[in-house]
């Protein structure tokens, strides 16, 4: 299981690290009927490798802060696509 934060309605979907034990997570879907935690299984999903139908939110789906559910995957390696997503983000917008 995968504590998240996560902000609704951002210019893109993307990994933005890890904040007081949580991934932080930003997704372009605005916050209404579903759209923004199907955004945020689609990221986790992606991000880690696996199929959206692997991932679900067990907790807050009315909230910015969740837990997420990824069916298959443990914490290490869920720690590494975190960092790995992160490091790229950070190349793109700071080239060296």
């Amino acid at each position: 299981m995968i504590a998240v934060k996560v902000s609704a309605g951002a210019s893109r979907d993307r990994v933005l690290g890890e904040h007081d034990g949580a991934v932080k997570l930003s997704v372009s879907a605005a916050p209404e009927r579903g759209k923004a935690n199907r955004a945020v299984c689609a990221l986790v999903a992606g991000t880690l490798g696996v199929a959206k139908s692997r991932v679900s939110i067990v907790a807050g789906e009315t909230s910015r802060d969740k837990k997420v559910l990824v069916r298959g995957v443990d914490a290490a390696a869920v720690a590494e696509a975190v960092r790995c997503a992160t490091q790229t983000r950070s190349k793109q917008s700071f080239p060296t």
